[in-house]
């Protein structure tokens, strides 16, 4: 009983005092994560300029009678908006995977 507990303790303690060692992560992964993490935010910027311009050209469209030229910016500003939500969810990801890189996992 007291060869378990003693084992138990031991074990607890060598556990613990590696969970530093354990939790270190690989400097380039982290450096990884932050370089994807500003490379879906400048995509976001230039998603975001995207559909300004492509609302813009609809507008213009539907205005001047070219109702072929709206649908083929319609189309675009979907595809502009689609590309948005994408890039979003991998700023998620990628900012997620840094807090978790932070904080040992």
């Amino acid at each position: 009983m007291k060869k378990t507990l003693l084992c138990l303790t031991l074990s607890g303690l060598v556990g613990f005092a590696l969970t530093p060692a354990a939790r270190a992560e690989n400097p380039s992964d982290i450096r990884n994560d932050r370089q994807d993490a500003r490379h879906d935010v400048r995509d976001l910027r230039h998603d975001n300029r995207d559909i300004r311009h492509d609302r813009r050209e609809v507008r213009r469209d539907v205005r001047n009678g070219h109702p072929r030229e709206a649908r083929q910016d319609a189309r675009e500003l979907r595809h502009d908006r689609r590309d948005k939500r994408h890039d979003k969810r991998d700023l998620r990801h990628d900012r997620k995977d840094l807090r978790h890189d932070h904080n040992g996992r």
